[in-house]
């Protein structure tokens, strides 16, 4: 049945591409940089990293009056794709949801994502969740069920993954991997688990790196530092790093069986763009539900090992208590 309703929406695709050009992508929730900086890349064609195939055409404008983030933001952002990129508003997501073929969730606020979720998927709107997936493991798994049943493709990513200095430090020769740090910031927000707000950019480096199969989590904190250890199924190790004061790196060091990489330079948003867009048009996800599941489930299970005085904790334990 996927494999069916892949081919249906590759075709319709093409139609599509062939009759009008650009992919019409719409956008929830107004009130994250991601917003403007992504309509540019997709919406400009002089900008030097313009990324080919969808435009943003569409949005709703979403908020979270209690998240200072969104609040003080949302407005701003609105009115930039109104007069900047002529996106058309919509006060319904429902209604946005005929205007597109494809979605963008870009609300800062990872609490109302699932809800924000469910019209798309229900629309049958391929969907690109952006970071935090949702602002919990429970969330995150009833997101992806609901779009399994649907047959909706869904996924969701942070741009650090596909930056190219990570890509290219992947590329090493240093044999089979056995270990990671994933260094990168860690500040807090009170209405999110505690790496699930800026923790969730390096967790999801060190996920790049390591896969999924993280089995049990151990957590140190301090009012500056986490580090986070997982060890998975296969005896490998992989540590966050995560850290709250100004000027934080982040980088990966990953360590083969015939030798390190170490990641030397940043990156920015327009590689994910392009995977954005490529998910669009195929409807396959770049990264498995499995393995953002997993990553979610290690972040859970470091808040549940912080709680309890920096105990390992089984991620098995805490995916039954999220079912």
């Amino acid at each position: 049945m996927r494999k069916v309703w892949v081919a249906i929406f590759c075709m319709t695709t093409v139609s599509f591409a062939a009759s009008a050009g650009d992919l019409r992508v719409g956008m929830i929730g107004l009130d994250t940089s991601h917003v403007p900086a992504f309509a540019k890349l997709l919406n400009n064609a002089d900008d030097p990293q313009h990324v080919p195939g969808a435009k943003v055409v569409a949005a709703f404008k979403g908020g979270s009056p209690d998240l200072e983030a969104s609040a003080s933001r949302v407005d701003g952002f609105t009115k930039e794709l109104q007069e900047k990129w002529n996106v058309v508003i919509y006060d319904s997501i429902e209604e946005m949801c005929k205007h597109v073929d494809a979605v963008m969730l870009e609300s800062v606020d990872g609490r109302p994502h699932l809800e924000q979720a469910k019209p798309v998927i229900k629309a049958g709107k391929p969907l690109f969740i952006d970071k935090p997936m949702a602002g919990s493991l429970r969330d995150v798994i009833e997101i992806f069920r609901l779009a399994r049943e649907a047959n909706v493709p869904v996924f969701s990513a942070s741009s650090y993954r596909f930056y190219e200095s990570l890509t290219e430090t992947l590329k090493k020769d240093i044999g089979g991997i056995r270990s990671c740090i994933s260094i990168g910031p860690c500040h807090l927000e009170a209405t999110h688990p505690d790496l699930f707000w800026y923790g969730v950019h390096p967790t999801e480096a060190l996920f790049t790196v390591m896969g999924a199969g993280c089995e049990t989590v151990v957590r140190t904190t301090t009012p500056d530092t986490d580090v986070v250890t997982g060890t998975w199924k296969d005896g490998r190790v992989g540590v966050l790093y995560g850290i709250r004061t100004s000027g934080t790196p982040h980088k990966v060091i990953i360590f083969g069986e015939k030798g390190v990489a170490e990641q030397e330079n940043s990156g920015d948003y327009a590689p994910m763009i392009v995977e954005v867009v490529k998910f669009f048009q195929t409807g396959v996800a770049p990264v498995s539900a499995e393995e953002t599941t997993n990553m979610f489930a290690f972040m859970e299970a470091a808040d549940e090992s912080k709680r309890q005085g920096g105990m390992p904790v089984k991620i098995a334990d805490v995916m039954a208590k999220a079912k």
